[in-house]
């Protein structure tokens, strides 16, 4: 019985493996013909979804790729081969166009998909290595694999196949996103839920769902009301306004402390507050505020519309909430 491989041994075959799928990577993006741009244009001016379908690894690629069509502006989702030729062949419809993966491109489960998108008239775009195979001669374009080794050392395991799968799905959704004007706008009303969709969303959104009222004091409110204030407010800072409403300032339990002395109470909140804080508007995005708060450590930020302070937001709420 041989010995274990040593760690040194371990990193050694992981290196080789991303080598060997590194090198096939390159040579794909090398011979990357016409065909992708024609592939990429018929899933743009598709009306209905791009469907992708693939059994085995393919068909797990070919769910990923068919979200990632759908986060940037591509309607997609996934068909199992299986199930189409058991009723969900009735989910493709003619204004849809099929993207069929099958390394060998004789893929047995998938040869009722193909006839019936052939007899409907419904393009068929293909990610395969045979283009003399069933699916090849069937598709009306193939973005060809390349001929690579696999990374498995007995090169039979979908390995280097399905990482050049996974990178051209990707690479067609980030050309046709391309096409399509995709912004960061977009893709964050479409990741509500994900901390980059948090990021993306403005400010005004924020306080929408965290309508707290801003506690604010007059600017020349004695000290005992600013603690008054500060201490029912429960958010570690107020505004200070001027008679017309308008923000001057800003008081945090920090300003508060240090104003702390024998003439506390002959203060006002004018004395006590910081006159220029960093602020923000409705219009920013959160992303934008974020880096703000962090790089200038600035735990509490009041926002502000027309020179009136409209909500506050706390660095540790954010931290909370997942955006960050």
């Amino acid at each position: 019985m041989s010995n274990p491989p040593t760690d040194t041994q371990l990193i050694e075959l992981a290196r080789t493996v991303l080598a060997t799928e590194a090198d096939a990577l390159n040579r794909l993006r090398d011979e990357l013909g016409d065909e992708f741009a024609q592939a990429v244009r018929v899933i743009f001016e598709t009306n209905g979804h791009c469907i992708v379908s693939g059994i085995g690894k393919s068909g797990h690629v070919g769910r990923k790729i068919a979200a990632t069509l759908s986060s940037t502006g591509t309607p997609s989702f996934f068909i199992h081969p299986t199930e189409a030729s058991h009723g969900d062949l009735g989910m493709i419809r003619n204004d849809c166009c099929v993207l069929a993966i099958s390394h060998s491109g004789e893929t047995r489960e998938m040869r009722d998909l193909i006839v019936h998108c052939n007899s409907q008239n419904i393009p068929i775009i293909a990610i395969t290595h045979g283009r003399s195979s069933f699916l090849g001669k069937r598709a009306k374009i193939i973005v060809p694999l390349i001929d690579a080794p696999e990374a498995c050392p007995n090169g039979l395991a979908p390995t280097t196949s399905t990482t050049l799968t996974l990178a051209l799905g990707d690479a067609l959704a980030v050309a046709v996103m391309h096409l399509r004007g995709f912004s960061r706008e977009d893709f964050g009303a479409r990741h509500p839920g994900g901390r980059l969709g948090l990021q993306l969303q403005k400010v005004s959104d924020y306080l929408i769902e965290n309508a707290d009222a801003v506690p604010a004091a007059r600017a020349e409110a004695p000290g005992r009301e600013v603690v008054q204030i500060i201490t029912e407010g429960r958010q570690g800072c107020i505004a200070v306004i001027a008679d017309n409403g308008d923000f001057v300032g800003m008081i945090t339990d920090g300003d508060l402390r240090r104003a702390m002395g024998q003439d506390f109470f002959e203060q006002t909140a004018k004395d006590m507050m910081t006159s220029d804080p960093v602020t923000a508007t409705p219009n920013q995005r959160m992303s934008e505020l974020i880096e703000i708060m962090v790089s200038r450590r600035i735990t509490n930020l009041c926002v502000l519309e027309d020179q009136k302070p409209v909500g506050m937001v706390h660095l540790k709420d954010l931290m909370q909430k997942g955006y960050f």
